[in-house]
């Protein structure tokens, strides 16, 4: 059977014909000769869909329209009516109907008018899986090549764009396709940046990718006016896929001029990668030039209270010496005071909101079981990050902008990825406490074949406190568990969201410009 339909109207017996053609087609039809009855007959069955008289005696249509609304508001309902009055049609579609047919109707209306709206899910599952299967063995082909920058970014797009669309479809086998996908593009993707990523650093490499240090010099500077303000909004630690899963919400009041990727440095973590975006230098360039500006890992303080004052020297290295502003929104109540003076900012050539909302989330979901239920697979990730987005200051914001015309650009510092595999160490009590990197002398014990080595971090530009630091990261979806206590620190982090290391989900993050509608 393919659905069980209730149809209401009082003149029932004559759609005996379109009764008979849609039992042919596989289809129960529960008949109701008034809104009343088919009221009662909710009572007893479950039905996929209702069709509705707009012209009955007694209870009329909208009226029982309502009240199938308020009762059971899951259920598809099509309103047929004789009337083209427009004010019925409004009414109908303002209650939310799925469809309107205007009698006399013909069976294969009705017959498209189910497709659309009981089978619709059925036909959408049916065409992404055999679209998928079709894109599976091309996708493999382009993982195995020796892909370029340009190409890496390319294809995480379409790894990302597939998993949106089979997200939808809920097919778990299509869904493990798709993941093995996803891991052994990772697995290629570290080995990419571990060939280049010191040669990228250190300008050697003939083609290299937008990072972190360069961004705004390539990507925002440029638009700079004195004349009209522009806006960034940096969310931490927003992934690709995410920016996708928000930008829904967005699509009224923007449209993307440009989405870029951009390859945050390493370490993938907020301490590196959003000094070097803010600074326009690497964390050891940082360290030398504002050495009271760089706090390293096992110094006491917030590593990321320098980042207004970092922004304005780069500006000024770079002759834009304008007038900025910059505000950090960690809690929701100082959102609404910075939002309440956003008209105050019109006259800045530049401003910079920074929101953490996704980086707490993440971090939270180690700590606290609540979120860890909540955002505990990519799709409820994405899914929690869009309803914040969706009941943010953030979103607020921006459609003040689109109003007044203003062109904004959204970007990150870094992504996250959820780690599955442990790998046993041993470190000294100062090695940090990040789970996709480590930085220690050179007695930390690692399995050296499973990660990136630094052992000098000047070849990296990272910070240097000692002849024998180095630094390691974790790849793919690994994570570094210590030896002591092995067992209950795997169970504590393991399916948890983290960053740091390299993925593709960690290194390759959006930077978006858009123009408002």
């Amino acid at each position: 059977m393919n659905g069980r339909i209730l149809w209401a109207d009082d003149e029932i017996d004559l759609l005996k014909p379109h009764i008979l053609f849609l039992q042919a087609k596989g289809y129960e039809v529960i008949p109701a000769l008034s809104g009343t009855e088919a009221l009662e007959i909710l009572k007893k069955e479950f039905v996929n869909i209702i069709f509705l008289d707009e012209n009955m005696p007694g209870l009329s249509g909208l009226e029982t329209l309502q009240r199938l609304k308020k009762q059971y508001p899951h259920i598809p309902i099509v309103m047929i009516t004789k009337s083209e009055e427009e004010h019925i049609m409004e009414d109908a579609i303002g209650s939310n109907i799925a469809d309107y047919l205007i009698k006399p109707v013909n069976p294969n209306q009705i017959l498209l008018c189910l497709k659309k709206n009981i089978d619709n899910k059925k036909l959408v599952n049916t065409k992404v899986t055999e679209d998928y299967q079709q894109a599976f063995r091309e996708i493999s082909m382009r993982i195995s090549d020796r892909l370029s920058i340009q190409e890496w970014e390319t294809l995480y797009k379409d790894l990302v764009d597939w998993e949106l669309r089979i997200e939808k479809i809920e097919d778990e086998g299509v869904l493990e396709m798709l993941n093995a996908q996803k891991n052994e593009a990772n697995v290629q993707f570290a080995k990419f940046v571990q060939r280049n990523y010191l040669d990228w650093v250190n300008g050697r490499a003939v083609e290299k990718p937008l990072q972190s240090h360069t961004v705004l010099k390539e990507k925002l500077f440029p638009f700079l006016s004195e004349n009209k303000p522009t806006f960034l909004f940096v969310i931490d630690n927003l992934r690709f896929d995410q920016w996708r899963a928000i930008y829904p919400l967005l699509h009224q009041y923007y449209y993307v001029d440009e989405e870029s990727i951009c390859h945050s440095i390493l370490p993938t973590a907020t301490h590196y990668a959003r000094n070097a975006f803010f600074s326009g230098l690497m964390p050891s360039m940082i360290a030398k030039k504002y050495p009271q500006m760089w706090l390293n890992e096992n110094d006491q303080g917030g590593k990321n209270q320098f980042e207004e004052q970092l922004l304005g020297e780069y500006l000024k290295r770079y002759g834009k010496n304008v007038k900025y502003s910059y505000a950090k929104i960690l809690n929701a109540d100082f959102g609404k005071r910075v939002f309440d003076n956003f008209h105050q900012l019109m006259d800045n050539a530049l401003n910079v909101v920074v929101f953490n909302f996704v980086d707490m989330l993440s971090h939270a979901g180690t700590d606290v079981n609540v979120v860890r239920e909540l955002a505990d697979d990519e799709k409820s990730y994405r899914s929690v990050t869009a309803s914040w987005f969706e009941n943010s200051v953030l979103l607020d914001m921006l459609k003040y902008l689109s109003e007044r015309k203003i062109p904004v650009f959204i970007a990150t510092d870094h992504g996250t990825i959820k780690v599955e595999r442990p790998l046993k160490m041993v470190g000294e009590r100062e090695v940090n406490t990040n789970l996709r990197y480590k930085v220690g002398r050179s007695s930390m014990v690692y399995p050296v074949k499973e990660v990136f080595e630094v052992k000098n971090p000047d070849d990296a530009f990272l910070p240097k406190e000692s002849l024998t630091q180095r630094f390691i990261f974790a790849t793919k979806s690994d994570f570094f568990a210590y030896q002591n206590n092995y067992n209950q620190y795997v169970n504590l982090y393991k399916h948890t969201f983290q960053h740091g290391g390299i993925s593709m989900e960690e290194m390759l993050t959006p930077f978006v410009k858009l123009l408002p509608k």
